[in-house]
């Protein structure tokens, strides 16, 4: 047998093969464009993404037999809101996780309908890039596309449905919406009623790793698959490289270094983070988990070498970072490029360097750069242990973990062991994983997990560096405090 895994990112779908040994055989990545209607918006079309989808797949089958293939998972972009009419066409381009047009309605949902009570209806409290705050701005500012929503989607879910006809969303996907009851695994309905939505414009629920139906026909055709190929619910992309990195169970940890930075602490149990700091959301194991996300992590390295130094070898721009500047660096880097999410919930937040001198030079900013969004993801990381949460090691995925310089950067910043897995893929291979188990290889994701997942190389923190960073993280720590207010007024 065959599976096909999809990793529908913000930039581009990750498309991979495997055998039901989890084999990786075939990869293929299909880009599509982001829009930024206005500064803070992000845009995307979901027409984009699914013919990204459909000719990425008929890539990846090449020279393999289309008829092996059993079973499709996919993990995708969080938080994205899809919006159908009456005939399942798209209302208006979806907007994204990082979108940050809905302070206002982040404001309203927090401030007046208050933070207690959207925790004890959700778990979480609202965030810019939440989807419920996304409904209530089309319904304030295009109340005629709003009237229009006959059915309310998330990104891969739209792709799931292209697939199979079904309206469906997997619990971990649900749970970053601000609509549904995590604990209880379904759509709350006080939350809709909020929202202004009826609970037939919600898709179906089911776990990620549930079947919610074949292929379509024309769409099998198209694809040159078996109309009988099985497509599971799949997950949030966070939920899904957590099962693809083996993060699933009690107290595993995943650090997630994309377009965006996770810190996904996996539980057996619900819990909430009293401060609504860290998110609680269902997760693909079938159990749930807390998540600390920064809204620009890899994205920062890259407007930096790309946008402003103009170069696209960050390898070549990291080779003059000296070993001994590590944990001595005199610049400091915020790395809310687009607002911050966990932990602060702060969309006017800001991009800024601080302690620059005439001796500063590019290397000491490239350097500020990785070690900002280290000292962001550890703030995360600090939340939760203040929960009494032992983080003793954790898995690591994502494309800025590639670089050697940033791995070392994360171990003694954190402090603690990062392992990389033999598959380095993350979401798409998690989505792999809750195929298999819904095609009934595996009897449930743990296992699964336990059999598949395998560590290939381990980076250990050094004593003397990571006294050195924590000095330098008391000190970052006190630059956000000092330029909140500042960053309200210039928004």
């Amino acid at each position: 047998m065959l599976f096909i895994g999809i990793d529908l990112g913000t930039s581009a779908v990750k498309l991979l093969l495997s055998d039901s040994k989890g084999n990786i055989l075939n990869t293929v990545s299909r880009e599509y464009p982001l829009m930024f209607p206005k500064p803070g918006w992000s845009e995307q079309d979901p027409y984009l993404w699914w013919d990204a989808c459909r000719d990425g797949i008929s890539e990846l089958l090449k020279g393999f037999d289309a008829s092996d293939v059993a079973g499709i998972g996919s993990g995708g972009q969080m938080h994205g809101l899809v919006a159908l009419d009456k005939d399942d066409k798209v209302i208006r381009p979806a907007i994204l996780w990082n979108d940050g047009r809905t302070s206002a309605e982040v404001d309203y949902l927090n401030d007046v309908i208050g933070r207690k009570r959207l925790s004890e209806l959700t778990a979480n409290i609202a965030f810019a890039g939440f989807t419920a705050p996304k409904i209530l701005w089309m319904k304030k500012n295009e109340i005629e596309n709003f009237r229009r929503i006959s059915k309310i989607m998330l990104p891969k879910d739209y792709i799931n449905y292209i697939l199979t006809g079904v309206h469906c969303c997997d619990y971990s996907d649900a749970s970053g919406m601000l609509l549904l009851d995590v604990k209880d695994r379904c759509w709350s309905e006080e939350m809709l009623e909020i929202c202004g939505i009826r609970k037939d414009q919600m898709p179906a629920l089911y776990e990620s790793y549930e079947v919610v139906g074949t292929l379509k026909g024309d769409v099998a055709r198209e694809l040159g698959l078996p109309q009988s190929v099985k497509v599971v619910a799949g997950a949030g992309d966070n939920a899904a490289a957590a099962v693809g990195t083996g993060t699933v169970g009690e107290g595993r940890c995943n650090i997630s270094l994309g377009t965006s930075g996770t810190v996904f602490i996996s539980s057996d149990n619900f819990s909430v983070d009293p401060n609504n700091a860290l998110h609680a959301f269902a997760h693909a194991d079938g159990g749930f988990h807390l998540m600390g996300c920064m809204l620009s992590a890899a994205s920062c390295n890259k407007w930096f070498c790309e946008d402003i130094l103009g170069r696209n070898d960050y390898s070549e721009l990291q080779q003059d970072i000296r070993e001994e500047n590590l944990g001595r660096n005199h610049v400091f880097f915020l790395p809310y490029l687009m607002g911050e999410r966990s932990p602060i919930n702060d969309t006017d937040a800001r991009g800024t360097f601080v302690g620059m001198t005439m001796d500063t030079n590019r290397s000491d900013m490239v350097q500020a750069v990785l070690e900002g969004v280290a000292f962001a993801i550890r703030d995360s990381f600090e939340v939760a242990r203040s929960l009494g949460i032992p983080i003793n090691r954790s898995k690591i995925c994502g494309g800025g973990f590639k670089s050697p310089l940033w791995k070392k950067i994360f171990a003694n910043v954190l402090g603690i062991p990062l392992d990389l897995d033999k598959t380095e893929q993350g979401p798409g291979y998690g989505a792999i994983i809750l195929a298999m188990v819904g095609c009934g290889v595996y009897n449930d994701v743990r296992s699964a997990a336990d059999e598949l997942v395998s560590v290939c190389s381990t980076v250990q923190p050094e004593e003397s560096l990571v006294e050195l960073y924590n000095e330098r993280y008391s000190k970052f720590r006190q630059i956000y405090p000092a330029m909140k207010n500042l960053f309200a007024e210039l928004a």
